[in-house]
């Protein structure tokens, strides 16, 4: 993938973030914060817990922290997917939302 395919491939999943939280602050009380700078966007919850999602474009990879730890995404032609096959982005997105907020969210491509 060259860096140009990355960062396309890598804008639809930041932008796909920006509509869950919208979403979910329309459905929910959930009332997440979400903060974007550059590749970087940062979700806040009520309870001041904090999820970091970063672009790194030198390695072609998403990274995700949580207070569930740290957590690198690679494409693999079809989906987001952990480099140490803890699963795919949004589904583990969603999880560690889901954790933080105390309440069931879900987050979608």
């Amino acid at each position: 993938m060259t860096d140009s395919e990355f960062m396309d491939r890598a804008e639809l999943v930041l932008k796909a973030v920006e509509a869950s939280c919208d979403r979910i602050n329309d459905e929910t009380a959930a009332d997440i914060d979400n903060q974007r700078t550059g590749g970087m966007i940062t979700l806040a919850f009520a309870n001041h817990s904090q999820i970091v999602i970063n672009l790194q474009k030198p390695l072609h990879e998403i990274w995700l922290a949580a207070k569930g730890g740290g957590f690198h995404y690679q494409f693999d032609g079809a989906q987001w997917s952990d480099t140490k096959g803890q699963g795919e982005f949004f589904a583990s997105l969603s999880r560690h939302a889901t954790e933080q907020a105390g309440q069931p969210l879900m987050f979608t491509p």
